[in-house]
Formats: C-alpha cells, structure tokens, sequence
C-alpha cells in the first residue's frame, strides 16, 4: 500500500476506535511509524482525511449501486441487486460504514454538504427503483421515502454485527437481506 494508503487507513481503524475528535495527527503518525509534522506531506489535515473516507465511501456505494441495476428492467430484480450490492458493501467496509455513519458531525463545509448531498443521491438512488416497483403494481408501500431508508438501515446495520468469521457466510446474509427488503416493499413476484 502506498504512504497515503497506509495514513488512511490508520485514520479510519483510528477514527473507528477512539472517535474523529480524540484522535490527533500524533495518533494518526505514531500509528504509520511517522511524526505528526511530517505527515503534512500527504494530507493537509484530519478534516481532509475524514472528508476522503466517507467521500469515497459514498462514491463507492453509488458505483456499486449503479453497476448492480445496470441493464435491469425488472423492478424486484432491481431492488434484489440494489439490496444485495448494498449489504455486500457494508458487510465488507464495516470500518467505513461506521465512521461514515457517526462521524458526519465532525464534518466541516464544503465537506459537510459534499458528503450530505451524495448520501441524498444514494437514497434517491433506492427510492427510484422502489417508486418504479409501486408503479409498476409490483411493490405496495405507503411510502416510498420510508421504504427506502428502512431498506438502507438494513444493510448499514450488517456493519454492527457482520463478521467474515462469524456464524453466517456472507452471501447468506446478503441474500436474506435483499428477501428481506423485497418483503419490506410487499413484493408481488
């Protein structure tokens, strides 16, 4: 892994363990065998590393999302693979999805709207494809907004209690998830 592979990583297990606030640049460098100062050189700033991971974080999960809906029509095949892609990330990025979700707060402007916007652009993402399932007869829900957040806490709730190691394989639970969320919608197959 390059330098500022190494630093990044190190902030995310750091900002995972101890929080955005408490960990220091000292933290970041003691932790990739650097001094503070010298990882200046790399990064401008913590506020640069955190914006870096949930930025890319949300960028990954919009690719992820997009590249499992391609070249499907069918709305519960597309919200199967939407689901599954979601879960998957999540499964796989536990580190991400926890910084991602609790440090938010820590996030100052520009980053802060950056980060706002690509989460709403995600969502929008589910939202569509649960709307197209209403239109289409096939998924009956009251509200297509509130579906689709429960579907996205699903998936971003695997990133508590998910490991490789653990009880279930991963593409169990990633199956079951997506039969979850094609239940949540009143699916009509």
């Amino acid at each position: 892994m390059d330098r500022l592979g190494d630093i990044r990583e190190a902030a995310l297990e750091l900002f995972t363990r101890k929080g955005f606030e408490a960990t220091t640049m000292s933290d970041i460098g003691e932790a990739v065998g650097m001094r503070a100062p010298s990882l200046y050189k790399h990064v401008a700033s913590k506020q640069d590393l955190l914006a870096r991971i949930m930025v890319e974080t949300m960028d990954n999960l919009l690719t992820a999302h997009r590249t499992a809906v391609a070249n499907v029509s069918d709305p519960v095949e597309r919200l199967r693979r939407a689901t599954e892609a979601h879960v998957r990330y999540h499964a796989r990025h536990r580190l991400e999805a926890f910084v991602g979700t609790r440090e938010i707060r820590g996030l100052t402007e520009p980053h802060r709207t950056r980060v706002l916007d690509l989460r709403a652009e995600y969502e929008a993402c589910f939202r569509t494809v649960i709307q197209a399932g209403a239109d289409a007869g096939v998924f009956h829900v009251g509200s297509v907004r509130l579906a689709s957040y429960a579907i996205l806490d699903l998936g971003m709730g695997v990133a508590v209690w998910y490991r490789a190691n653990g009880e279930h394989p991963e593409d169990a639970v990633v199956w079951q998830y997506s039969e979850f969320a094609l239940r949540l919608v009143g699916a009509r197959t």
